[in-house]
């Protein structure tokens, strides 16, 4: 068993104490430590804001893509090796492990490819001036500079890769330096990935540091120049963004919470059809990959009323061939949850979801996991429910089970009840949609927009020519409006934008063109 350290200062930190104990959640062994305590955060945080500051502004938006470019070359290099700890303490099965680890690295090359196309800039101007008065000498525009501060990242336990490399790769070219604290549980990913860069001494000093453990007394230090940036429950986002000094020193905060994400099939689309195929095919990938412990995946199904038996009969057949257990193991297409806590959580919201649904596959989870001891793992079984009123089902609405759960709501093929069921539930990551009549797609597009971060259109077109919808793309912002937690990240250059002050310049035009690099 290993002790997992914080690199803080330039150097790593053991903490004082015992600590957490890391398992792994099919087998329950312990596999790791992990305490911050005695960590001094204030030197930290100097660090951070006086050493890796400095010397990521003094480059370019090239330069920096360069240093983001080579960390993708040299992860990548250790993809295979990394994907051991993803199985081990992620209850992840290989393809999940490579969900993560690929999208990781996908990340970072694009944002290494965007960030060469900046070329010598060290911030970005926002269009063409504009002219503010009579005369044509006076004219303004804005300009994004870095923010003299520290990105604080504090990271899920369900993507230890993608949510380290999806923030760093922003902060790191747009001009900031990191401190990312992974969650706990599952840190053993993100610490190998801590010592690959840290061996690999590609950052400037200061550039990137690591807490594993617990945040101590480093959120109350943080001050105006700073960003936290949490991925994580709703009810913990409300409380890092009451924090004090969040409060008093206006720290800049994106957060990415809970989403009760939605599948739409369209009224045209029949039984066997293309869209219809393409639309079961998601819904299973999303409640049984990484055993449904995504933040963009599937958790209501609207199907038209005339359809609902026949796709409850389809989803429950596909459900059916899902071999569920130790993820060491290839014949094994589902591991385990998380932790002991996720395992009683869902267990719970599955209880409670029941008291507006019924079970029609999975009843309660139960499940005897391949290759493990009775009693043993953190391990629960897809579970499709169904209400048959969804108008009244205010639980499906409102409550989230984080793991392999999908409720089924029949409703009457309009877009406009198909709209008014989903926006219930104040705000979401993303939503599918599956049909071919084009009229009805863009419909429903437009209605359930302002209550998405993201929506994928699944017509017969695209089979075999997308991504699934609950694939985070860089190119995309990823985020969503009301309890999906308000926030945006990635989305292209966009994505910078978190760590960069936005400044209005006023002045005479040959100055503002020499200001914004133009003159």
């Amino acid at each position: 068993m290993i002790t997992l350290r914080s690199f803080v200062c330039g150097k790593w930190v053991e903490g004082a104490g015992e600590g957490a104990t890391l398992l792994n959640p099919a087998t329950e062994v312990p596999l790791a430590t992990a305490n911050s305590n005695g960590v001094d955060f204030q030197a930290a945080l100097a660090h951070a804001r006086t050493v890796g500051g400095p010397a990521l502004r003094e480059l370019s938006f090239g330069e920096r893509a360069q240093l983001v470019g080579a960390l993708y070359t040299t992860l990548h290099a250790h993809r295979d090796e990394l994907i051991a700890p993803a199985i081990a303490n992620g209850g992840n099965t290989r393809s999940d492990a490579k969900f993560d680890i690929d999208g990781a690295w996908g990340t970072l090359a694009y944002y290494a490819q965007l960030g060469e196309s900046l070329g010598s800039a060290k911030e970005l101007v926002e269009g063409e001036s504009l002219q503010l008065s009579r005369s044509a000498r006076f004219h303004g525009g804005h300009i994004l500079t870095p923010r003299h501060g520290v990105a604080v990242h504090i990271n899920a336990f369900n993507f230890p890769a993608w949510g380290f490399a999806e923030k760093a790769a922003c902060a790191l070219l747009a001009g900031m330096p990191i401190v990312v604290k992974p969650a706990t549980a599952t840190a053993l990913l993100a610490y190998r990935i801590m010592e690959l860069v840290v061996e690999s001494k590609l950052l400037p000093d200061g550039a990137l540091s690591f807490i594993a453990g617990q945040t101590g007394d480093l959120l109350s230090r943080l001050e105006g120049q700073d960003v936290l940036a949490f991925t994580g429950s709703s009810s913990t986002g409300a409380e890092l963004r009451s924090g004090r000094a969040v409060i008093e020193c206006s720290v800049r905060v994106n957060v990415e919470a809970d989403s009760l994400n939605a599948a739409v099939l369209c009224a045209d689309a029949e039984r066997g059809s293309p869209a219809y195929e393409l639309f079961l095919t998601d819904v299973v990938r999303d409640m049984t990959q990484k055993a449904g412990q995504k933040c963009t995946a599937i958790r209501r199904v609207l199907v038209p009323t005339v359809l609902a038996e026949a796709v409850q009969e389809d989803l429950a057949e596909r459900l059916s061939a899902v071999k569920v257990g130790d993820p060491a193991r290839d014949e094994v297409t589902m591991g385990p949850l998380a932790t002991a806590q996720q395992l009683a959580d869902v267990r719970a919201g599955i209880a409670h979801l029941r008291t507006d649904t019924e079970s029609v596959f999975g009843d309660g989870g139960a499940v005897s996991a391949i290759g493990v001891p009775t009693g043993r793992g953190f391990f629960v079984g897809p579970v499709l429910l169904r209400a048959h009123d969804p108008a009244t089902a205010s639980t499906v609405h409102a409550h989230e089970v984080f793991g392999p759960v999908a409720t089924l709501l029949p409703y009457d093929g309009t877009p406009r009840s198909a709209v008014a069921l989903l926006a219930r539930s104040g705000g979401m990551l993303v939503s599918s949609i599956y049909g071919d009549a084009r009229e009805t797609l863009v419909e429903l597009a437009r209605g359930l927009a302002p209550y998405c971060g993201r929506i994928f259109l699944g017509s017969s077109k695209l089979v075999g020519q997308a991504s699934p919808p609950g694939t985070v793309l860089p190119q995309l912002i990823h985020g969503g409006p009301g309890r999906a937690g308000g926030g945006q990240e990635l989305g292209g250059l966009q994505g910078l934008h978190l760590y960069l002050q936005r400044t209005a310049l006023q002045a005479d035009k040959p100055l503002l063109d020499q200001l914004t690099g133009r003159g």
